[in-house]
């Protein structure tokens, strides 16, 4: 007899995992994205069909794919009863059993704590009886738990409780060697904290998740004091999924000439340079702004655009257009208005704009002999931790909202690791600053000469 696999669809972008399950004979499917055809192509690849879907929870940092493959293939679309939805499922509650062929036998769990209702799966081997895996959404993540402070801040509390408890239910009900398979937690800001694990049993994560070995008080404490801003988009993905999101149209938008991108940017839209951070300081089309396909581009695009607001697309190529696209309708961007390609010589029909980019170490040689800006993007608690002195702090979500706040001359912007620079440097450069983008790595700051403070405005350098 086959063994049953668990098979893994990435979205690394979004820091987010969904999963097939097969016995060779027949399948069910865990969270699946939006973008249904990978896991389509998956379950043709194993020529396996799925008879069942399901979804641990609405979730809140993207749109689901969960209703639009059950009706493509026919399986059976589990989501809680309790979930106030507006398309027909099939309601499974705590402690029902779903049997998937033969082989598999998936029993829900109530795991509140990331939401309300928020289910995990165990899936119990039928021909042993053993539990091989649970399906944890976004409860028991590795070394870690999905946030409890997404439903508003008068919940946080009463959640993150909740989240403590259905963590160690998890840990009594399940064995040290069942396989730990959640949603969120690869980088997604669905995650309280991150780990580099890649893989985690409950006997590992009794080992290492504080969740299971601090008390509730203490946990809910140091998990609430921790929590950091997350993207602004997640408010809408919670009622979209509620909804019932449809198959996407993946289809390439209308072309559009230099002229019309003109129009676009002198109208308010966003036109959006999808290549690389270097390239675009570089050379780039006046008014255009830079989210780099190389970095979290649909997280941050989704947390700083006006919700609604026509959004176009330019890459080198068709298929970095169509990525973008694929992108993008997983938070609910559905369709771009434009398209244009081929480069930015193309992209205006007026002579092309550049700014300057440099390192932490030029930034310290520059102070030695001018007087600079020193804007930091990155969010407040990573400021709070280790800042350069005198640096001005507006994260980049907040940054098209308060362009006004940043003080005209040459602007040294930097972030972590230069993609949130880059993004930021482009708004920057688009208003009319004029700034130089530090394409370097934080950590480098203090070997530079640069003085840095602490939260508490202590110098942490060695001087």
């Amino acid at each position: 007899m086959n063994h049953i696999e668990v098979l893994t669809v990435e979205t690394p972008s979004l820091g987010d995992r969904s999963y097939v399950v097969h016995d060779g004979q027949v399948a069910f499917v865990v969270d699946p994205q939006r973008d249904i055809d990978r896991v389509l192509a998956l379950l043709g690849r194993h020529g396996v069909e799925p008879t069942d879907v399901f979804e641990t929870h609405l979730h809140n940092d993207y749109l689901t794919g969960g209703l639009a493959l059950a009706r493509a293939t026919g399986a059976a679309y589990h989501v809680n009863a309790d979930d106030d939805v507006e398309f027909e499922r099939s309601p499974i509650r705590d402690g029902q059993i779903v049997q998937v062929g033969p082989r598999m036998r998936v029993t829900a769990l109530a795991t509140p704590g990331h939401t309300y209702t928020h289910l995990s799966y165990a899936l119990t081997d039928a021909e042993d009886g053993a539990i091989i895996a649970v399906f944890s959404g976004g409860s028991l993540l590795y070394g870690a738990t999905g946030r409890p402070d997404l439903l508003g801040p008068e919940h946080t509390r009463d959640l993150a409780r909740l989240q403590h408890g259905s963590a160690h239910k998890l840990a009594q009900l399940l064995p040290d060697s069942a396989g730990v398979y959640p949603t969120h937690g690869f980088g997604s800001f669905c995650s309280a904290n991150q780990s580099d694990a890649l893989e985690s049993t409950i006997g590992r994560e009794r080992r290492v998740n504080s969740v299971l070995s601090q008390d509730e008080e203490t946990w809910v404490e140091e998990l609430i004091a921790g929590l950091g801003a997350y993207p602004a988009y997640y408010v809408h993905m919670g009622p979209a999924n509620a909804a019932g999101p449809g198959a996407p149209d993946l289809s390439p938008p209308a072309p559009a000439d230099a002229a019309e991108l003109r129009r676009r940017i002198e109208s308010g839209e966003w036109v959006v340079d999808l290549r690389n951070r270097t390239v675009f300081a570089a050379a780039h089309a006046p008014g255009t702004l830079n989210f780099g396909l190389d970095g979290s581009f649909a997280t941050y695009l989704g947390w700083m655009v006006a919700w609604g607001t026509p959004v176009t697309l330019l890459g080198d190529t068709a298929a970095d257009v169509a990525d973008a696209q694929r992108e993008l309708v997983r938070i609910g961007i559905d369709r771009p208005a434009a398209h244009a390609t081929g480069g930015p010589e193309k992209w205006t029909e007026g002579e092309l704009r550049s700014f300057p980019t440099g390192t932490f170490a030029d930034l310290a040689q520059v102070r030695h002999h001018r007087e600079v800006i020193v804007l930091d993007v990155r969010r407040d608690d990573e400021h709070a931790e280790a800042r350069i002195a005198d640096a001005v702090n507006i994260p980049l979500q907040d940054l098209p909202a308060r362009l006004s706040e940043v003080p005209p001359g040459e602007v040294w912007v930097h972030c972590a690791s230069g993609y949130r620079a880059s993004v930021a440097a482009s708004f920057l450069d688009a208003a009319g600053h004029r700034p130089v983008a530090v394409d370097d790595d934080f950590d480098n700051a203090r070997p530079a000469g640069l003085d840095l403070e602490s939260s508490v405005d202590e110098v942490v350098n060695d001087r």
